[in-house]
């Protein structure tokens, strides 16, 4: 999304660990584990630099559905015998200074061990998933005391579902048309959607989502007037994510105005370019001595930041951390007034 912020560009990032639990990825070079079932998604750059980072084994604690037994292996993860390392040491050991989390939907048991690691290691964190550690008040509070910044968190997409859905009902509000009734209906093929077919584990995403696009309303819907959240697996898909958005409103006159849309994307391929941006202002951040949310980044990229902000809003204010005219991503703190008084 930014070819460079700070001296960084996309290449400037170097892997120095890496975590997993599937026996297939566990104890090979990470250039290797990356293309192991189940992995399933479009293969972009197939020729890779040979590296001496070894996969290791991480804890599972909540991490594996139970469910996962049932499929068949090219589509599960296959748990590894092999005993977890400790995440905090191996951490230090790899000199790591960002710690990037994607593990599934409902681990909050297992992201809540690797934020513990990365303070215990002295790392910034980007956090990925719908686990809430940036924007619950007492995890951030530890970053900060750390003196450690943190992104997060749940990773919106370059042009994902979510940012498309918040646009539109920003767009209905802007263009004074009364929203009454929306839904967002996914499905997919890779361990993200068949993690999710575990509806226990889809409470933090739900509301992540429904969130995200309830921030954009001048005034909040009814909750049985939004739906927003996983629908179902679909294995052959792969990663083509399909999304189904509908949006009942009312413009000038209470005329009835009806909007569908669907839209197809490859899902990982589709956050990745977001993450690589967040890694960088975590970097950013531990250059500028800043701990705890990095609150304008938080909200350019992902769902459920600390402070949610219209879209525009969070762009302007990431750019102007970016370029240092206000180290910490404050709303109202050292910004410009154009910017400031929006």
């Amino acid at each position: 999304m930014h070819s460079r912020i700070g001296d960084w560009g996309p290449s400037d990032i170097e892997i120095v660990a890496a975590f997993d639990i599937d026996r297939r990825k566990v104890g090979k070079r990470v250039e290797e584990a990356i293309f192991a079932k189940p992995n399933c998604t479009k293969v972009f750059q197939s020729a890779l630099p040979v590296s001496n980072v070894v996969v290791q084994m991480g804890p599972i604690l909540d991490g594996v559905a139970p469910h996962m037994a049932d499929y068949p292996d090219d589509e599960a993860f296959r748990l590894s015998d092999e005993e977890p390392v400790d995440v905090a040491q191996t951490l230090k050991d790899a000199r790591a200074e960002v710690l990037v989390c994607y593990m599934p939907v409902g681990s909050e048991k297992a992201v809540r061990h690797y934020a513990q690691a990365c303070l215990e290691a002295g790392v910034a964190m980007v956090n990925c998933v719908p686990v809430f550690i940036s924007s619950d008040g007492e995890w951030a509070e530890k970053f900060r005391d750390a003196g450690l910044p943190i992104v997060g968190d749940d990773i919106k997409s370059q042009v994902g579902a979510t940012i498309v859905h918040r646009t539109l009902t920003r767009l209905f509000g802007d263009r004074g048309v009364q929203l009454d009734r929306t839904y967002q209906l996914n499905t997919g093929g890779n361990t993200d959607f068949l993690n999710m077919k575990a509806l226990d584990r889809l409470k933090s995403k739900k509301v992540s989502k429904t969130e995200s696009v309830q921030s954009q309303l001048d005034e909040r819907m009814d909750s049985n007037d939004i739906h927003i959240g996983p629908s179902d697996y679909v294995p052959w898909q792969d990663d083509n994510k399909v999304a189904f958005i509908r949006m009942e409103g009312r413009g000038f006159g209470d005329v009835p105005l009806e909007l569908e849309l669907r839209m197809s994307v490859q899902d990982s391929p589709n956050s990745a370019g977001v993450v690589i941006d967040a890694v960088r202002c975590a970097k950013l951040g531990l250059e500028r001595g800043i701990g705890g949310p990095l609150e304008a980044a938080s909200a350019y990229y992902m769902k459920s930041p600390p402070t949610q902000m219209r879209d525009s809003l969070a762009y302007e204010l990431t750019d102007a951390f970016i370029q240092g005219i206000d180290a910490e991503g404050v709303v109202g703190e050292g910004l410009p007034q154009t910017i400031a008084g929006e």
